[in-house]
């Protein structure tokens, strides 16, 4: 069965960092572009981050750029979200899905052009 888990949320303050991980199991994500997404309380679901490894392509929503970086390691079929200098309007839950949008390099996916989906990491940033 083809699956992407995620892992790495948590609780911190404000101006703190985490690392958030996608990793897959069943398939090989050499193969695919991968995004970031999160959903906040009482919000629609939104891109974040975008990484397409055969173009070598990444990509960020304006809310995180500068502060998020996305990367992978492909020996370990896994991406990552380093995420620097948290604001508590970054408290959401992280997804992270495969992106079929092929528009990584203009920008980030939306929540329709994705395929698997991973069950999602919570991560809030409180004082």
């Amino acid at each position: 069965q083809s699956k992407l888990v995620e892992s790495g949320g948590g609780l911190v303050q404000p101006g703190g960092s985490l690392r958030l991980s996608c990793a897959a199991s069943g398939f090989i994500l050499d193969y695919y572009a991968v995004g970031w997404f999160r959903q906040a309380p009482g919000k629609e679901r939104e891109g974040v981050s975008c990484i397409d490894i055969m173009h070598d392509i990444t990509n960020y929503a304006d809310a995180v750029k500068g502060r998020f970086t996305i990367s992978r390691d492909n020996a370990r079929d896994t991406v990552y979200l380093q995420m620097n200098s948290l604001k508590p309007e970054d408290t959401a839950v992280y997804f992270c899905a495969i992106d079929l949008s092929n528009r990584c390099g203009i920008q980030v996916p939306t929540t329709s052009e994705t395929g698997i989906w991973g069950q999602g990491t919570q991560v809030t940033v409180s004082s």
